[in-house]
């Protein structure tokens, strides 16, 4: 029977071992907190839970007086505005950490049922490829007893963890990264978040939502700068409405705690003062100690793995996904890694990872939903697209609904109509981007998408409406 070995049990290798168990392998998973790793235990489902709870914050403070919504409260006056009060931040954190610890149970659960074997500890390679093919793998228990292993295919999926500043190292109290956050029973009364990418636009507008009143700085001159720029826009716009301090061009170069407070040094010399500070940095891989490149494993400058377009690395025998490989940080992306790892040295059919396909997310509120070709592709000549943006202001259920901010964005090719791209920053984005999503995926054409009925009135309606656009303005160019 063929022998598997990962180390690693989040998305990338839990997704990797059902396969692998399912195909007939005899599969191992070797991890040391719990299976779903980072992405279940302290980031992606705890992030997403607290955030779903401010969505709750939001939704009321923004659209319940337009909607004629009266929110009571204990005032006594008669004449003092009804309210939504605020959270117990707590019984937040405990539902959240409670969430995370049920799904990591399911998913070993599932594992476990599928037939793989889990096992608690450290794995790290032993030396180069036997002559047989086989590989060595030596897991590290937590009393320090060690146990070697013989696979002949192993796969690393060890994700990554917090970057650091030397000058602002997390305490776990006032200085935090994203992983301590759930620790806190108390709202913080003003938080400072140091980056604007993708979690620190997340966690800021989270707690300006929950009642924190939040200094947002970032290095850049604008926040999620990865992102496209319309959408990025719309989300400073609504940040700074809602009160949020949005600090651009601020690199932070040291974060001290002064008594109950926390000083945030900015390089211009600047320094700012909150109550706690979240620090938003990046991530580092988990490849370090593993023995990879004595085992053949090519590391890049950044410590990630280099692996080929079906998981391969530079060591035969040996594959690799997730964070860990540094190729979009991606729940989603790190179990297709996974299951395209075991697909292909299994032998079944598969098909390498194509990230122009690939659909994401940023949990802010509004959301930002994006796939395919970006308008930086567009804007840098990578691709000639047409481009068609549509307002929801403009969209029936939208105006039903109080949303304000918010557009669609789809990107197709001039001649053939054909769908590569596509933007959507609307309340439950994630949602909405799927139509598109299959349309990328599937080449479809705008003529396709404007041809499919939608419900009338609903936020997809101005799906079909941007296809609808774009399918004229592709008949004009013709004629």
């Amino acid at each position: 029977m063929t022998r598997i070995v990962i180390i690693g049990g989040g998305p990338g290798g839990y997704e990797a071992a059902l396969v692998g168990a399912q195909l007939g392998a005899e599969v191992t998973v070797v991890d040391c907190d719990g299976l779903g790793g980072a992405s279940v235990l302290t980031d992606c489902v705890p992030s997403k839970t607290l955030i779903a709870t401010a969505e709750v914050m939001t939704t009321f403070d923004s659209s319940y007086e337009e909607l004629g919504i009266i929110v009571a409260d204990d005032t006594p006056h008669i004449e003092q505005a009804a309210r939504v009060v605020g959270v117990d931040l707590g019984k937040v954190n405990r539902r959240v950490k409670r969430l995370a610890l049920a799904q990591s149970h399911d998913i070993t659960a599932s594992v476990t049922r599928a037939g793989a074997r889990v096992m608690r500890g450290r794995g790290r390679l032993e030396g180069l490829q036997a002559a047989d093919g086989s590989r060595k793998v030596v897991v590290t228990a937590a009393d320090g007893t060690e146990e070697t292993l013989t696979a002949d295919a192993v796969l690393i999926a060890t994700g990554g963890h917090p970057r650091e500043i030397p000058d602002a190292l997390p305490d776990g109290e006032r200085i935090l990264n994203w992983t301590q956050v759930y620790d806190l029973d108390e709202l913080p009364e003003e938080l400072i978040v140091v980056g604007s990418g993708v979690t620190g636009a997340e966690f800021a507008g989270a707690y300006q939502a929950l009642g924190s009143r939040v200094t947002l700085v970032s290095s850049r001159d604008r926040v999620l700068p990865g992102e496209d720029p319309d959408a990025a826009a719309v989300l400073e716009d609504v940040f700074r409405r809602r009160g949020m301090n949005v600090m651009a061009r601020s690199r932070a170069q040291a974060a001290k705690r002064v008594g109950d407070r926390v000083e945030v040094t900015l390089a211009d010399g600047r320094v700012i003062s909150g109550s706690h500070c979240l620090m938003a940095v990046g991530a580092i891989p988990n490849s370090a100690g593993m023995g990879l490149e004595e085992a053949g494993v090519r590391l890049k400058e950044s410590g990630h793995i280099w692996t080929d377009k079906v998981s391969r690395t530079s060591a035969p025998g040996v594959y690799a996904a997730g964070d860990v490989t540094g190729i979009f940080a991606l729940a989603s992306v790190a179990a297709m890694q996974g299951r395209i790892a075991m697909y292909h040295f299994l032998g079944d059919a598969v098909a390498p990872l194509d990230l122009k396909t690939v659909s994401s997310n940023v949990f802010t509120d509004p959301e930002i939903a994006t796939v395919g070709y970006t308008q930086a592709d567009v804007d840098a000549g990578k691709i000639d697209a047409r481009v068609v943006k549509l307002p929801l202001l403009r969209n029936p259920r939208a105006k039903m609904q109080g949303i304000r901010d918010g557009f669609v964005k789809i990107f197709c090719r001039p001649g053939t109509g054909i769908v590569v791209g596509g933007c959507v920053v609307a309340p439950r984005a994630s949602e909405l981007i799927h139509p598109i999503s299959i349309a990328v995926d599937n080449n479809l054409t705008v003529e396709q998408i404007a041809n499919a009925f939608t419900v009338y009135p609903s936020l997809s309606g101005s799906i079909a409406e941007v296809a609808r656009q774009l399918h004229t303005r592709k008949r004009a160019g013709e004629a």
